[in-house]
């Protein structure tokens, strides 16, 4: 499993998986013009990542829309394999849309999901 990296744009998360800390961020807005061409550098990474990797998948985005939604889904699902993969769905306190969002994809897909509540104040 190697780096990846795509920086964030006006209508593009950022995208960064860290070797290290063995974690996968998306960051940012999603609502690039196609979506598929986008996120297929993201779906060809997770087809090498190893069942027995651990990992955490940190979504942070303020914003996606239903393109990019089912490109996450397509995510999500070609990572359920892994043994030791958790996501943590951060959302912001007054936005609900978002924390259903992560709830739905928890009900959908067999990988632990981890609510994180942030105060969009701080």
């Amino acid at each position: 499993m190697g780096p990846l990296h795509i920086a964030a744009t006006a209508k593009t998360p950022e995208i960064r998986f860290d070797s290290e800390a063995n974690r996968l961020l998306l960051l940012g807005r999603s609502i690039p013009e196609n979506a598929v061409d986008f996120y297929r550098p993201v779906l060809d990474w997770a087809q090498s990542v190893s069942p027995d990797t651990a990992m955490t998948i940190q979504v942070q985005l303020e914003y996606f829309n239903t393109s990019s939604s089912k490109c996450l889904l397509d995510l999500f699902k070609r990572l359920e394999a892994s043994d030791s993969l958790e996501v943590l769905w951060h959302f912001d306190s007054d936005d609900e849309d978002m924390l259903e969002a992560g709830e739905d994809y928890d009900h959908i897909v067999s990988l632990p999901f981890k609510f994180v509540e942030v105060d969009p104040e701080s």
